[in-house]
């Protein structure tokens, strides 16, 4: 097998660093299979031209050859090429109105779209993410936010010698770090009018797991969600956490109804949130859920509204790894920077302020979190894509969808074939016409 694939730079914004292919994978495609990368040339990418040249790519600018091309983050419009394959993070499934412009030139230059959100195996799990990187990312920025937002409420605690996550270097030096403040607050503590810190973790799948796992490095104890209640009265443990499960989050909104959770992601209608119970003992909300507008918010402005109120809030700080504006986390107003990562929000006024200070909530809601820990993040993205590139290189285009050599996991990953919606993204159809 031969062939040749391309690899954009990524423009979206100047945070985006990362690749959806590494050397060592460039080299392996090329020594296995015959398949040669060519790369535009980007000096801010998480590995270096030479990296590439060194792995048997080609440098070039020019993509025009390249019958497959990769990318990360979407593409403008303008610089999409008649009748390629395309591969990337298009953020078109739910209809997102910024991005029909795109879909539409895709359509009318007859190119082919595999969505990387989109590469399921047969339970329908996702096999290419970047989930676990936008939680070790997310919590990163959410211990070193918390810090700050300590300091500005008159408390000094080591946390403060943390950084944001794009200032280390990797992820093996962000742990070190962390580890060696664990060390520090097992052998200290933390000031005894702040332990324990009670942090509470939506969800469980890869976003919510990789934020965990950098906060497990910490001291705590963990606890059910039905224990919060009393948690905070344990003095003898800096941090206690606790895991957030659907179960725990919503419950049926007709009396005698029992919960269920395939029913519950069919039918989300029949459940309302019951979060808001357990929000008055956190003190740190990480929220990593999928979310859209058929499921009910955790955390919304009203009950806030309330809460401030009556004085019962404890809740210091959120971080909305997940990100949904106005979704999830009714107060994320807006995505932030990884160098302005934070925004606090009053309750009183419903106004939001950038920075760590002020009366009010911070919610820390950094859009793209992985691109922070850009070659670490790459590196395993690549390790879950790089198998399936020889399928998709070899695949006939001249024949059917259902008839040519796709695997099974990118042929559900199709969005658009030669040109025309497929038909389990024939909706698509209805965003595209123009609204009168």
């Amino acid at each position: 097998m031969t062939g040749l694939i391309g690899i954009r730079r990524e423009d979206k914004n100047i945070w985006e660093r990362r690749v959806p292919l590494s050397p060592t994978h460039i080299k392996k495609l090329r020594d296995r299979f015959g398949i040669v990368a060519r790369i535009q040339p980007f000096p801010e990418r998480a590995f270096s031209d030479e990296e590439f040249r060194a792995a048997g790519a080609e440098i070039d600018k020019d993509l025009s050859p390249c019958p497959v091309i990769l990318a990360v983050k979407e593409i403008p419009p303008a610089l999409l090429q008649p009748q390629k394959t395309y591969l990337f993070f298009s953020h078109t499934i739910k209809g997102q109105s910024y991005n029909m412009p795109m879909l539409k030139r895709l359509l009318d230059l007859r190119c082919t779209l595999i969505d990387y959100e989109c590469i399921k195996d047969a339970t329908d799990k996702r096999l290419v993410f970047f989930g676990r990187f936008a939680g070790l990312a997310g919590i990163l920025d959410g211990l070193y936010g918390l810090g700050q937002r300590l300091q500005t409420l008159g408390l000094e605690t080591p946390l403060l010698q943390l950084k944001p996550s794009y200032r280390y270097r990797d992820l093996a030096e962000a742990k070190e770090i962390v580890e060696k403040l664990a060390q520090e607050i097992r052998q200290n503590g933390l000031a005894t009018d702040l332990q324990p810190l009670i942090v509470g973790f939506s969800g469980y799948g890869q976003v919510s797991g990789g934020a965990q796992e950098i906060f497990d490095i910490l001291p705590h104890r963990q606890v059910h969600p039905d224990e919060l209640m009393t948690a905070h009265a344990d003095k003898s443990v800096p941090f206690i956490k606790t895991v957030f499960r659907e179960e725990n989050m919503v419950e049926p909104i007709e009396k005698g109804y029992e919960f269920s959770l395939r029913d519950y992601y069919v039918h989300p209608g029949k459940y309302r949130s019951k979060f808001e119970t357990y929000l008055p003992y956190l003190d740190v909300l990480v929220n990593g859920i999928y979310w859209d507008e058929r499921y009910p918010r955790l955390v919304t402005k009203a009950y806030l509204s309330e809460q401030q109120t009556t004085g019962k809030i404890r809740l210091k700080m959120i971080v909305d790894i997940s990100c949904d504006i106005n979704g999830s986390i009714e107060i994320t107003e807006k995505a932030t920077e990884p160098d302005s990562p934070a925004f606090v929000y009053n309750p009183k006024t419903g106004r939001i302020t950038d920075g760590f200070a002020g009366e009010g909530i911070v919610d820390i809601a950094v859009d793209n979190l992985p691109a922070e820990l850009p070659r670490d993040a790459s590196a395993a993205f690549s390790d879950s894509l790089w198998r399936f590139i020889p399928d998709i290189i070899s695949a006939d285009k001249n024949a059917t969808l259902e008839a040519h050599s796709y695997p099974p996991e990118i042929q559900k990953a199709v969005i658009v074939y030669n040109g025309k919606l497929v038909p389990e993204f024939d909706y698509l159809r209805r965003y595209l016409a123009p609204k009168s």
